[in-house]
């Protein structure tokens, strides 16, 4: 089982010391959320509070995904990186494939792109995008992020997007996973059919005990059994190996964690926050490894 630290809500000084503590304590990875803007007002409720509502202000920060991870990049060398998630559907797909690819060059292959859809229709709406048409559009932004980061001239003629030829340089010279985030029916199908992984987002082991054989039968119907698949959760355990061992017997291959939400202390505390990350990795990472 592999260990992600997911930095939410964290202030910019405190992404370069957090990578360098996870990249030290045996860490595999750290995933960086995407907010483009907090909207005073919002016209759709939030799907992940029980009343709708955001759980976070509009000072809370969110250092944008595709500035942060150059930089932890450049001060580790061999902790991976991913986005959980990069909200696609109010961004151009080539626009994306081209920082995907740069990232993805300049942290020597540690880049996996977790992809979804955002909620907020205000988003889509000033950002220039249709928000009815957000899920065939990720499905080809999807196939276009991967198509685009061939070291090749390619082109590509969709219901959504149509371009080409044309080469994006530089290529990477390893093929960037695309993880598909989401919990919905069709996020699931979406998965199954064209990602390389599935992003479960705040879940209880029972969540995960529903979903993963949903998705294995969708992988199943989709001829793609056998291919190789991870399984990232953000689970709401305690931080304890026996948790972990449970996941891990779901199917669960990357577990999301934010430590210094489980041992107390002020979350604003970078000095918690480390403390935290080694904690986790002294009382759970280290003894899943060794045994």
């Amino acid at each position: 089982m592999q260990f992600s630290l997911a930095l939410p809500f964290c202030p910019a000084d405190h992404l370069l010391p957090l990578a360098r503590a996870a990249e030290e304590a045996g860490w595999t990875s750290v995933t960086m959320p995407d907010s483009v803007f907090y909207p005073e007002t919002v016209t759709a409720d939030y799907p992940y509070s029980a009343d709708g509502s955001r759980f976070w202000a509009p000072t809370d920060p969110w250092v944008d995904p595709f500035v942060a991870i150059p930089a932890m990049a450049a001060v580790t060398t061999t902790l991976r990186f991913y986005t959980n998630v990069l909200k696609t559907g109010i961004r151009s797909p080539l626009l994306v494939a081209k920082t995907v690819g740069s990232t993805a060059v300049l942290s020597g292959n540690r880049l996996g792109l977790g992809v979804g859809l955002s909620w907020i229709p205000e988003e889509f709406a000033w950002l220039g995008q249709d928000m009815k048409t957000r899920g065939k559009r990720l499905d080809e932004a999807i196939e276009i992020i991967r198509l685009a980061l061939r070291p090749e001239m390619v082109s590509y003629e969709g219901k959504q997007y149509q371009w080409g030829p044309l080469q994006m340089s530089p290529a990477p010279t390893e093929p960037v996973p695309i993880y598909v985030g989401g919990h919905s029916d069709p996020a699931l199908r979406r998965a199954a059919r064209l990602g390389d992984g599935w992003i479960a987002v705040q879940v209880t082991e029972d969540d995960l005990a529903e979903l993963i054989p949903k998705l294995a039968d969708l992988r199943d119907e989709e001829g793609r059994a056998d291919v190789p698949f991870e399984i990232k959760a953000t689970p709401m355990v305690m931080p304890t190996v026996d948790a972990m061992r449970s996941l891990g017997a779901l199917g669960v291959t990357d577990v999301i964690y934010v430590p210094w939400y489980f041992y107390g202390g002020d979350p604003a505390d970078l000095t918690v926050k480390l403390d935290a990350v080694r904690r986790f990795a002294d009382e759970v990472i280290h003894p899943m490894q060794e045994a």
